[in-house]
């Protein structure tokens, strides 16, 4: 019998073990409405028509309703499940199906007919693949540009933590304009939070891409509310700058399930505000840190905002290699 992820016990097998931690209540700031509009779902039916799945509906994005209304949408390549068991993550678990080798094109097509301007594309983590699934992103990206040669490429990669370390140039190769990778959260909680993943080598990936193309922009994002202290977030951030990425998204994080991660607490707007002036601050080009802000909330609209703070700092006499 096939497994039936609208079921929790088998969607996250790894944690039906694990004690149920409360669910506190959300501060007004946070709640958003249910998604009911005509974008919604006209956006939902053009990923039901082309078979996609989307870590909007996958990770439980509080922002898909104003997301999809708009015609934005983060496609998930490579399955619905993941070879992981993060903590605080609402992605299945477990042993994903074999790489779809058409799924590229599907995208590409999504992607034309949806008319987006800028595209996110992010991944579930394949371990059981050798390369990590590296090859199966550059043929997504180079499909979006044969489709859709206007649209903007985001990418939101695994860590490609157990692959040969060549495989990052096969990604980097494609060219994509923005090149993501999240960190997630602050290393003491790496354990807790995210056991399958390493904090230096996550980084280190990061690095590397400016090491191959200077020009490539670098983003990485981490939640809150999970137990860190200020320190520790202005710690990662000085980490960040010092493997030279660009723009920072800092999020709330929020308990999909009781069998999840505890919520710590709810960091107030004033304090993601803080946050947000002490990192542009340390020198980032791009800054987003509200209480729902997601890796790929507004991601067009901030791609844009990432050229221009380029190409200012280029005309104050900032060098890029």
């Amino acid at each position: 019998m096939p497994r039936d992820l609208t079921i929790p016990g088998q969607r996250h097998p790894e944690k039906a073990r694990r004690p149920d931690n409360a669910q506190p209540k959300k501060p007004d700031w946070i709640r958003v409405k249910a998604p009911s509009s005509p974008g919604y779902k006209a956006t939902r039916d053009i990923m039901r028509e082309h078979r996609l799945t989307t870590v909007c509906e996958e990770a439980g994005c509080p922002n898909v309703g104003e997301c999809w209304s708009q015609g934005h949408a983060t496609m998930m390549i490579m399955g619905e499940i993941c070879t992981r068991g993060c903590t605080f993550c609402n992605v299945a678990t477990g042993r994903p199906d074999a790489l779809d080798v058409f799924e590229p094109g599907r995208v590409a097509d999504a992607v034309k007919k949806l008319g987006l301007n800028h595209v996110v594309i992010t991944s579930v983590d394949r371990d059981d693949v050798e390369d990590g699934g590296a090859e199966h992103f550059a043929q997504t990206i180079r499909a979006v540009r044969r489709q859709a040669p206007g649209t903007t490429i985001e990418i939101l990669t695994p860590d490609f933590l157990r692959c040969d370390p060549s495989v990052l140039e096969t990604v980097v190769a494609a060219k994509p304009d923005v090149f993501n990778h999240n960190l997630e959260t602050v290393p003491g909680l790496y354990p807790e939070v995210r056991p399958g993943a390493r904090y230096f080598h996550s980084l280190r990936l990061l690095q590397r891409v400016k090491e191959i193309d200077p020009a490539m922009f670098t983003k990485s994002g981490i939640m809150v509310g999970l137990g860190e202290d200020r320190q520790s977030v202005l710690q990662v951030m000085d980490d960040m700058r010092a493997a030279d990425i660009d723009f920072l998204t800092i999020g709330q994080y929020l308990q999909p399930t009781p069998k999840h991660h505890r919520v710590d607490r709810f960091v107030t707007p004033d304090e993601f505000a803080s946050y947000e002036r002490a990192a542009y601050g340390k020198g980032f080009l791009m800054v987003s840190a509200t209480p729902l802000t997601r890796s790929s909330y507004h991601a067009g609209d901030d791609f844009a905002r990432l050229k221009a703070a380029r190409e200012r700092a280029l005309e104050a006499g900032f060098s890029f290699r």
